[in-house]
Parts: structure tokens; sequence; C-alpha cells
């Protein structure tokens, strides 16, 4: 078997949007929540079901995936592959514009960048009494996953959530479903998740996701390291010395004296 990774935005819409195969996300909120008995989510109707770019390259209909459980309740389910600036805002306008209806919303992200302080891959975050800490405002609650933070092994899983997170994080590096999967919807993501039953045009889409992402991470790269010359440039002319400007900007000796070569031959 040849797994996707379901870090790709083709693949997780894919696994998780698919109105077809609902057990899979079913399963997954189950898992994240930690819902039991008849707590559990039984049902449930994606708003924004899968749609497949109608040309190569064109990004999917969708930016995450949205449900509504009979109830109301209703889910956002979001894979962060980047800390984008103003995360956290965003992240609450997104819960509370799907809250609008006066249902309940779940927020659930999914990191693959560290955000909380603390060791812990799962945290769940609600509006609290700042004194008491009661939990009166039950109708906005946010659940993150920082996959950073997971580092267990095949052999180390245990709950459900901790094969969930196992397989988003390490899926691509996979070559066969774990021996410890018996979870209907995760071994449904699984056998979804394998390449070697996806249609041309979707492998196309997914590796042009994946050079989508490439780039854009390239330049979040080059933004930072002309920001750390600027910075180095600046402090070399006021005399700091070459190990200090290292120190201060993360860039190497190496590339301060030839930073500092270039100023002077350019004065």
């Amino acid at each position: 078997m040849q797994f996707a990774d379901v870090k790709n935005d083709i693949a997780f819409r894919k696994i998780f949007g698919n109105a077809k195969k609902a057990k899979i996300l079913i399963s997954f909120l189950n898992a994240v929540l930690q819902l039991e008995g008849d707590k559990k989510v039984s049902a449930v109707k994606i708003e924004n079901p899968y749609q497949f770019p109608r040309l190569a390259g064109e990004k999917a209909s969708i930016v995450d995936v949205r449900a509504t459980e009979v109830s109301g309740r209703q889910f956002v389910v979001e894979m962060q592959v980047t800390e984008a600036d103003g995360f956290d805002k965003r992240v609450q306008y997104y819960a509370s514009r799907d809250y609008s209806m006066l249902n309940p919303t779940v927020f659930i992200g999914i990191l693959n960048f560290d955000y909380f302080k603390g060791s812990n891959y799962l945290s769940y975050h609600s509006l609290l009494d700042e004194k008491t800490y009661e939990s009166k405002l039950k109708d906005l609650r946010f659940a993150f996953i920082e996959l950073p933070k997971f580092n267990k092994q095949e052999q180390e899983l245990v709950s459900l959530i901790d094969k969930w997170t196992y397989f988003i994080k390490k899926s691509e590096k996979l070559e066969m479903i774990p021996v410890n999967v018996d979870d209907e919807g995760l071994i449904e993501a699984y056998l979804e998740a394998d390449k070697h039953k996806w249609k041309k045009k979707e492998l196309i889409a997914y590796d042009n996701a994946s050079i989508g992402l490439q780039d854009e991470k390239g330049k979040i790269i080059a933004a930072e390291k002309k920001a750390k010359i600027e910075i180095a440039t600046k402090m070399l002319r006021r005399g700091t010395s070459f190990e200090i400007v290292a120190e201060d900007t993360g860039l190497n000796i190496r590339e301060v004296e030839a930073l500092f070569a270039d100023i002077k031959g350019n004065t």
C-alpha cells in the first residue's frame, strides 16, 4: 500500500470530506472529543463534501470540513500546516461564524506546528469564568491536535485518538495498516488514503498541492532570511561583533562574515 500524506490539502479533504463514507469523520470526531455511550456522534451531514478540482492545480472548493449532527451540533475540522499571522483570531472567528445559527459548535484544529504551552499533543479550550473556572457558556468549544508533540510509536498506541493522530502524522511513511487498528472508521480512512486506488487526475492534483505547499514554505523561509539579513546589516554597521550578530539573528559566522564583506565592498 502507498498512503498519501493526510496533511496534503487534497488528501485531507478526500478522506474527511467524503459524504459517502461519513463513518470516517464520525470515528475521528468521537476519538478527538473522547465521546462515549449515548454521547457519541452517530450520524453527521457533511455540509461541504469533497469536490475534486475541475482542473489540475485548481484549489478544491472547500477550505476545511464542516459537518452537522442530527441534534444541530456543528463541527469544523481544519488542517493547518503552517502558523499564519492572526491564527488565533481566525479560529475564533470561524467558530463563532458557524455558531450564528445558535447551535453548539466545536472547532477541531489539526496543527503541524507547536502553538500552546505544555507537552500534551491534545488540548481542549472552553469559555470559563476567570475566577471560578465555571463553564456556563458551553456552546463554543475548541480542540487542537499539535502533531509535533506526538511522538508515540506504533506499539505505544492505545487510545483511538492516538491511533488517529499516528495516521495523520505518519501516513505517507507507512506501508500497511498498523496491526492494532480495529476501528472501522480509521480502517476506512487508511483505505481511502491508499494512492493505488486514486484516479490519475487526483494524483496530479495531490502532487500540485504538495508543490504549492513547498512554494509557500519557501516564501516564508525567504522572508525570514531577508529579515535576518536586514537586522544583521544594521548591527554590523553599528560595529557589533560577528559573534553577537550571529547569536542574535540565527545566521552562522560565515554568513555574517560574507555579509560584512559585502557591506564593505559597497561603501
